[in-house]
């Protein structure tokens, strides 16, 4: 019986060894444990091994963390220091009221260009969509286009902008990979980077355009099935970077789009003047584009009343002040500018300056190194 109990005795007492040999036994299965442990851990956070995908070496000083980088910001912090040009484009017409606006832009245009930090600002084209060469050809690069047919665009002549865009993407040769869209009443003031990622365009989001509260019409051409209302972004088409073969696929649907809101008359009235902005945001949902909005993209004055860190404005508003700096807007002021008070002539080489307590987007717009300096050429 002594003899039969005898293996258990061994197995509990550890064959015969003493409490202190057990503990010594213990200590080093834990010692071993966290060897291996640290490790492991080590060889993660160093991007070590190839399982999770990451094979930088520790000497390269950039490593995964444990949860990786999206792919699009990855190539981003790579693409730091390398140009990434865009081509800057504007639509426009032969008549006066364009081609002084369209002389501004691109002055401030080149001469931010020319900076170091304006590596990314590549080249410019001016789409004329009148159909025939205007006396700004030697001036501005510019490609002619046809209009829509006439009683086309019925009356709205913002609907050549995408037909415009359709037939420049496919009959020019353009040789950067992004596209800037601008507008001719936007003036540089300081080098614009290429804020897009890959094929993440950048947009700036306007107040205005706000699509969940148009659902019901967005739906007329953004049906449910394709995805929720936020799938369109509160933005027009200008300013935009973007791919230029992501603009090849957009443009045509934005074209259509654009026409067939024109011609429903519930949709005309609630877009107006801004309709062909809902249909460049709705098109871009259709194809499953959503852009980066960049509030930094540009100002509006009277309305944005810092430069802060932007990098155009937008003088789109008419800027009515008292002179005690008081804004009157819908009234004439006492200093204005606006630009449809130049509708036949570009407006006189020196600009009266703003008043004291003009905020300070206003004043730059207005002032001799923008404004008044530019339009000393025309």
């Amino acid at each position: 019986q002594r003899a039969m109990h005898a293996p258990a005795r061994k197995a509990a007492g550890g064959g015969g060894r003493g409490p202190v040999a057990s503990a010594l036994l213990l200590l080093a299965v834990g010692v071993f444990a966290f060897l291996i442990s640290y490790s492991v851990l080590a060889m993660v956070l160093r991007g070590g091994g190839n399982g999770g995908g990451g094979t930088t070496g520790v000497g390269t000083g950039a490593r995964d963390p444990v949860v990786r980088m999206p792919e699009w910001m990855r190539a981003a912090g790579g693409a730091r220091g390398q140009r990434r040009p865009f081509h800057v484009a504007l639509t426009a017409t032969d008549a006066p009221y364009s081609r002084w606006q369209c002389r501004v832009m691109y002055f401030w245009y080149k001469r931010m260009q020319a900076r170091p930090e304006g590596a990314d600002m590549g080249g410019f084209t001016r789409v004329l969509h009148s159909g025939k060469p205007d006396g700004l050809m030697d001036e501005i690069p510019t490609f002619v286009v046809s209009p829509l047919p006439a009683g086309k665009d019925r009356g709205y002549i913002v609907l050549n902008r995408p037909w415009a865009f359709v037939q420049w993407l496919q009959q020019a040769k353009i040789e950067e990979e992004y596209i800037l869209m601008a507008e001719p009443d936007h003036i540089f003031v300081k080098p614009l980077p290429n804020l897009a990622f890959d094929n993440d365009p950048a947009a700036f989001p306007f107040f205005y355009i706000t699509p969940s509260e148009h659902e019901k019409i967005i739906r007329k051409y953004y049906p449910e099935e394709r995805g929720p209302i936020t799938n369109v972004d509160p933005i027009g088409n200008s300013p935009v970077i973007i791919k230029k073969t992501l603009l090849e696929k957009i443009a045509p649907t934005w074209m259509n789009v654009s026409l067939q809101m024109k011609e429903d008359q519930e949709t005309d009235k609630a877009f107006g003047w801004v309709l062909e902005m809902y249909a460049y945001a709705v098109a871009s949902a259709l194809h499953g584009v959503q852009h980066i909005l960049r509030k930094d993209f540009m100002i509006q004055p009277p309305f944005d009343k810092k430069l802060d860190n932007t990098f155009i404005i937008h003088f789109t508003y008419g800027c009515d002040y008292t002179l005690k700096g008081v804004l009157t807007y819908g009234k004439i002021g006492e200093w204005r500018f606006d630009k449809r008070s130049y509708q036949d002539r570009p407006p006189p080489r020196n600009l009266t300056l703003p008043p004291p307590g003009v905020p300070e987007s206003v004043v730059r717009l207005a002032a001799n190194k923008l404004e008044n300096y530019a339009t000393s050429l025309l």
